[in-house]
């Protein structure tokens, strides 16, 4: 699976920064990496923000197969056309494309596992069974196949417009609501259909070909419930053998479909779709230049592939862009920010994007996919993504406009946020809210400090005040008897039994905690640790308390319920997002030596340069934005303002190109396993907190390591 690295190419980033001349780093980006081990990652080609992708489909249908795809299954069922990378529940899946040569029995076929090649935009495989090599490449808004027939004289195609990536065996033929779709003549097919799976959605698409259909079979339905067919097509390659499609699929009309094909993909020749997607993908790969070992860099472009695999602009060619896939219970965490360090031509239109959600659904998005919210998870985290940006300096946006999507979203309620119990009680009471009582009320805490920071900058005073006060309720649930958040019921009762580590989840078992336990949520004050470190007896028994974490067995009291939590280092958790900060606390309470330790230690034990090389499922990008930052020797452990705590880079040197020609250089001096001291721009860093205004202007940020 390995590439070899081509030298030379020029860079230059549109809209992001202006990198100088270098390597081509798509040879170390490894779509592989992330397709076993609950990582959900896909192998499909893309454009970065794209909303194409285009890849093998191995399986349909359940939790492992959020991407369609594992990488030890030696079947290949056909290739779609969207997938959403590493996530926990599958959707999307489009319009499934399996190629073969008469005589195909079974309408899967075996793979040369050796031979099946992936970098970012391409895709190539021969399907042994069916006597195809097929190659595949991906622009924004659409896709092209080569598919090389053994036996041209017998050329066929399956479309199989049913298919769709679902939760259950059971959906494989139902999910699709009703469709519609046309032979438009010996060259082109368009059509429709309304999937409903994780979000209720209708797409439309335009499949176009380079030699004629001939004839076409319908399949009869496999299911009476079926409401989309399958059809074969047989082909007339003439003296050729290699067929060339054409597709896009569009959330907008078949006309949008078109356009896309017509203005990204004009012409039949896929090399040259892939070399000028390549070149975008490097564009993007270039903007952290890191020295490391070969695994080093693997692991860390492959992470920067992921980083940009999303949110996807599901707006047709020309249209003004509109994000989606917005997976933000995770992204705010450490995506976005890194995108307001490295990608800011981009943040701007992202927050737009959320304010025109805002617009249609009267709510800033929870998690939105192909324009549409499926209200997943908990807390509004578009608040802080929203609220970043601006304290940042991002003026594309309207900012009161902004804020009061932010004002309404935190007080009109929705399935999740019912403001008046939280307003009365102070918290969500476990006798009303019988699930994630405790995660809902952090979360949302977090939130409401965030909407008080943009308050009080547009000069909003009484919202200021109401919303902090909001954002010290989690101290109503925090329990001073056992040093842990806990569920309290509307009479102020404390949870009895109380079960400290015993996993909640909404969907499986319930409890008052969202995919953690008591030990896992009660670092989740992301807006005020000093106040957490008092309330834990101050630094040293707050250190105390952490290496507990660390240390207890993860198992412990019937912990870890499922390997939906992977990822384990005593009852933390790095392959689920709420632990993704606590490993920096240290530094915060005095102690950056353990938060070097427990670093280097994930590093060491939760990534590889294999398929199995995530823990825990990517989630859109947040997996791999926290190897980044920490790869680069900090981490915004409290993501919306812009401060960073400091941890220890895990390579020599990175070279980070910011905006507007502004580039910081990071580098690990010296000899010893920590950092002695720290210096930006020559002079001594206080602390170890640096600040985003001192970062995004450029310089030179030194760590000197010693015994």
């Amino acid at each position: 699976m390995k590439r070899t690295v081509i030298c030379a190419i020029a860079l230059g980033v549109l809209l992001i920064s202006c990198a100088p001349e270098g390597p081509d780093y798509t040879g170390y980006a490894d779509p592989f990496i992330g397709t076993e081990n609950g990582g959900n990652c896909h192998p499909s080609a893309c454009a970065p923000f794209g909303n194409t992708q285009v890849g093998p489909q191995t399986r349909s249908w359940g939790w492992s197969y959020c991407g369609g795809y594992l990488n030890k299954d030696t079947e290949i069922e056909g290739f779609i056309h969207n997938a959403i990378n590493g996530t926990g529940v599958p959707d999307l899946g489009d319009v499934l494309m399996l190629p073969f040569c008469k005589g195909l029995e079974t309408f899967k076929s075996g793979f040369d596992k050796e031979g099946e090649e992936a970098s970012p935009g391409f895709y190539k495989v021969y399907l042994t069974d069916a006597g195809v090599r097929a190659e595949m490449s991906a622009t924004a808004h659409a896709a092209i196949h080569s598919f090389k027939y053994d036996q041209p004289g017998d050329a066929r195609l399956l479309i199989d417009f049913q298919n769709g990536l679902v939760k259950e065996e059971r959906l494989v033929t139902t999910h699709i609501v009703d469709s519609g779709q046309s032979l438009d003549d010996e060259y082109h097919i368009s059509g429709w259909a309304r999937s409903n799976v994780w979000v209720d959605r209708c797409y439309y698409y335009e499949i176009e070909f380079d030699h004629p259909v001939v004839s076409k079979e319908v399949l009869p339905l496999r299911d009476p419930k079926e409401k989309a067919p399958r059809w074969v097509l047989g082909l007339d390659l003439g003296t050729d053998s290699t067929l060339v499609a054409k597709i896009s699929v569009s959330p907008a009309g078949i006309e949008g479909a078109k356009r896309n094909i017509e203005a990204e993909i004009p012409g039949w020749d896929l090399d040259k779709v892939r070399k000028r997607t390549s070149r975008e993908w490097n564009k993007f790969l270039s903007l952290i230049e890191i020295e490391g070992t070969e695994e080093q860099m693997d692991i860390f472009y492959t992470t920067m592939y992921h980083l940009f695999t999303q949110p996807a602009n599901i707006a047709d060619n020309g249209d003004k862009p509109l994000y989606s896939t917005l997976s933000l219970w995770d992204t705010y965490r450490a995506t976005h920010p890194l995108y307001t360090l490295i990608a800011p031509g981009y943040v701007d239109d992202m927050v737009e994007s959320m304010l025109d959600i805002f617009d249609r659904q009267g709510c800033l998005p929870i998690w939105n996919l192909w324009g549409i919210d499926n209200y997943c998870m908990i807390g509004n985290h578009a608040v802080p993504v929203i609220v970043d940006a601006y304290l940042k300096g991002f003026r594309g946006f309207d900012a009161e406009r902004a804020y009061e999507a932010i004002r309404k979203t935190l007080t009109s309620p929705l399935w999740k946020t019912d403001w008046s119990l939280y307003d009365k009680y102070g918290y969500f009471p476990f006798d009303f809210i019988p699930k994630e009582s405790v995660s809902r009320t952090l979360e949302c805490c977090y939130d409401d400090w965030c909407a008080a920071q943009m308050a009080k900058a547009l000069g909003h005073g009484e919202d200021y005040e109401f919303f902090m006060k909001r954002s010290e309720y989690w101290k109503n649930l925090f329990d001073p008897s056992t040093g842990l958040v806990r569920g309290k019921d509307s009479d102020g009762n404390w949870r009895t039994p109380f079960k400290p580590f015993y996993i909640s989840h909404e969907a499986a078992a319930g409890g008052d905690y969202t995919e953690g336990n008591a030990w896992q949520y009660t670092w989740h004050v992301q807006h005020d640790i000093p106040a957490l470190i008092e309330a834990l007896g101050g630094e040293e028994a707050f250190c105390t308390k952490l290496d507990s974490l660390f240390r207890f067995d993860p198992y412990k009291d019937g912990g870890m319920y499922s390997g939906h939590l992977g990822g384990q280092i005593g009852q933390y958790v790095h392959g689920n997002e709420p632990s993704h900060h606590v490993a920096y606390l240290y530094a915060l309470a005095g102690r950056p030596d353990k938060t070097e330790d427990v670093i280097a230690d994930i590093f060491r034990t939760q990534y590889f340069d294999a398929p199995y090389g995530f823990c825990g499922n990517d989630d859109c990008g947040q997996m791999s934005a926290w190897y980044i930052f920490s790869t680069l020797g900090f981490y915004p452990v409290n993501p919306c303002g812009g401060e960073y705590v400091l941890g220890v880079p895990q390579v020599g040197k990175a070279v980070v190109h910011l905006g507007g020609r502004r580039i910081l250089v990071i580098e690990k001096k010296g000899s010893g396993s920590h950092v002695k001291e720290i210096s930006f721009n020559g002079e001594p860093v206080e602390g170890h907190i640096i600040a985003h205004k001192e970062i995004s202007r450029g310089g030179r940020l030194v760590f000197t390591m010693g015994d």
